[in-house]
């Protein structure tokens, strides 16, 4: 396909989402199909010879609109929102065209790697647009002599595991100070977080994957996590000789859109020296609206905070909206910083290229 081609192929694509969408109701939200449905409707192997457009778009309507799920149909109510609308759309073909990786600011790295510096400064700019917002402290934006900043994640589960991560990594720190002896596997193995028992189920999966062990923590009749109960559990663990490091505070919960009281949360976790990640996944774009901040109380004792634009903002999935107060504790956690990677702005401009799942500047860098 050359460029004529696209430029005519590409009304007919834009002419289609805009009837699909104008049309969704009249579509089944949940298709009526059993696994395996596909594997009739396609070859086996992929062809020898590339086939026409025309003839491979026919597929959008026999083989891939009657196994979709309609998340965009007003009729569709099995799970959260996950909305989009045109100008989302205009911008992901934009990206698409221009394709640069955004993982650091300079525009050449020893002429083996390119990324852009426009990539960099806008998200810090979008960044504290949206921190402001929702009402966040000063200390999670991007400060020229500040330590926090914002980052656009892909998922809510993905920024709960990095928050972990990094709260593991001041423990251990911590730990390492006070018991020099103690090595990093045996301070590991006794490390403890904390979630309510109304959390997403990625607030474990996160522990699995951090090899840490997790405590839920019994809520209320409001469905809300407490501050008394969570402390009583964090000072038994203690008693025990376990190290309690992490708690992470749900503002609207999967299962109910409860919230848990993050100004009790944030409290014991800000007296008990443990890092309170709040996962504001679904209803964190609600406090765009002052008259919902009263949730929020507390967010200036956090250490962290994400939630999702996708749901509630119409812009396309993935997008999670994370902050952090102090980034050094992410540069501490993954950071990597090969030599290839260094370029002639290094240590004056932000470079989003920690680790793969990690985005946030080392404190030098502020």
């Amino acid at each position: 396909m050359d460029g004529k081609e696209f430029r005519h192929r590409g009304k007919e694509v834009v002419d289609y989402i805009v009837d699909y969408l104008e049309s969704i109701t009249e579509r089944r939200v949940f298709p009526d199909k059993k696994p395996g449905f596909i594997r009739d409707l396609i070859p086996d192997s992929a062809p020898i010879d590339g086939e026409k457009w025309s003839d491979i778009f026919k597929d959008m309507e026999t083989v891939i609109m009657p196994g979709v799920t309609h998340w965009q149909s007003p009729h569709m109510h099995a799970y959260f929102p996950a909305l989009n609308s045109y100008p989302s759309m205009l911008a992901e073909m934009l990206t698409n065209a221009i394709n640069c990786l955004g993982f650091t600011w300079a525009s050449t790295v020893l002429i083996i790697m390119a990324s852009s510096p426009v990539c960099t400064e806008l998200e810090m700019v979008v960044m504290n647009w949206l921190g402001k917002m929702i009402g966040l402290p000063d200390e999670f934006l991007h400060r020229k002599e500040g330590r926090g900043g914002g980052v656009i994640q892909t998922t809510a589960s993905e920024c709960t595991l990095i928050s972990l991560l990094a709260g593991r990594y001041v423990a251990i720190k911590m730990y390492k100070e006070l018991f020099p002896e103690a090595t990093k596997h045996e301070i590991n193995g006794k490390l403890v977080a904390y979630c309510s028992d109304q959390a997403h189920s990625s607030v474990e999966k996160a522990a699995l994957i951090g090899l840490v062990t997790l405590r839920y923590i019994e809520s209320d009749e409001d469905l809300s996590m407490r501050g008394d109960k969570l402390l009583q559990c964090i000072r038994q663990d203690r008693e025990n000789g376990l190290i309690p490091f992490w708690v992470c505070a749900t503002l609207g919960t999967t299962g109910s859109c409860a919230f848990d009281n993050l100004q009790e949360v944030a409290d014991v976790c800000y007296n008990e020296l443990l890092w309170c990640h709040v996962d504001a996944a679904y209803a964190g774009s609600a406090f765009i609206c002052p008259e919902y901040r009263t949730w929020l109380k507390g967010i200036d004792k956090a250490d962290s905070i994400a939630f999702n634009p996708s749901k509630w903002l119409m812009v396309h999935f993935d997008c999670t909206a994370m902050w952090v107060k102090d980034s050094g504790a992410l540069h501490g956690a993954f950071n990597v910083n090969p030599l290839y990677l260094k370029h002639e702005y290094s240590g004056l401009a932000i470079d989003y290229m920690l680790c793969p799942i990690v985005a946030l500047a080392n404190p030098s860098q502020q």
